[in-house]
């Protein structure tokens, strides 16, 4: 069942962030002057596979190419992501 619920951006913690029942998911990242360094993504236990992973994926992603940034993808789950998800390779930078 896709996850329906709101990312937020935490910009002081540097994580997006979506609340399930099951407790709070979260990609944390670095920020760099001209990219988002993506660190890891922490989904509750209780809300895996209800797309909670890919909704963080997918916001910090957009909100890369929405600021003009690149991404440096050092998290497996979001690596994973952008295979499946080629319309953003291009956000791309190496580490």
């Amino acid at each position: 069942m896709p996850h329906t619920q709101t990312v937020t951006h935490d910009e002081r913690a540097h994580r997006f962030e979506i609340e399930t029942d099951a407790g709070v998911g979260y990609l944390a990242y670095r920020p760099e002057p001209d990219a988002l360094v993506l660190l890891h993504t922490d989904v509750p236990v209780g809300a895996e596979g209800q797309g909670v992973g890919s909704a963080l994926a997918r916001a910090a992603l957009e909100h890369a190419r929405a600021q003009g940034l690149h991404a440096v993808v050092l998290c497996p789950f979001v690596h994973g992501y952008m295979q499946r998800h080629p319309e953003y390779a291009d956000l791309v930078r190496d580490g």
